[in-house]
């Protein structure tokens, strides 16, 4: 893998842990518990892929 396509690979980590982040924090705020219970699924959704993008390297 070229230097350039880890960039890459290290770029999209970022954004899913950031989108992982600002789910559960906005979750938290949430007053609405169906809708925080469903912000939170996104939030985990976004680590599992985080994970396995992380274990195929």
């Amino acid at each position: 893998m070229s230097p350039k396509e880890l960039l890459y690979i290290e770029d999209a980590l970022g954004h899913l842990k950031q989108i992982k982040t600002v789910c559960t924090d906005f979750s938290n705020q949430l007053g609405d518990t169906e809708l925080s219970n469903f912000v939170q699924g996104i939030a985990q959704k976004q680590q599992q892929t985080f994970d396995r993008i992380y274990n195929l390297l």
